[in-house]
């Protein structure tokens, strides 16, 4: 059974709409972290939902992804 919207973390919705934006911009972990000024194992990480992320840190990725952290957070579709 899936988890409702009301059961996933930020964390988690972070994870997947940072996935989806990377792939919507055609990018690789490597070439978004390269980009943010991050590492790629820790993109890769943030992405599996294994890291707990710094907005300091998800700022730099939103803004390489041209978009608002508010989207990097928004609900999950389920």
């Amino acid at each position: 059974m899936k988890p409702s919207n009301s059961q996933i973390t930020a964390r988690a919705r972070f994870a997947v709409n940072l996935r989806s934006a990377r792939l919507a911009h055609g990018l690789s972990q490597e070439e978004l972290a390269a980009r943010a000024g991050l590492h790629r194992n820790y993109i890769g990480s943030v992405e599996r939902n294994e890291k707990n992320i710094s907005i300091d840190s998800m700022e730099r990725l939103a803004i390489v992804l041209g978009v608002d952290v508010v989207d990097l957070l928004t609900r999950v579709r389920v």
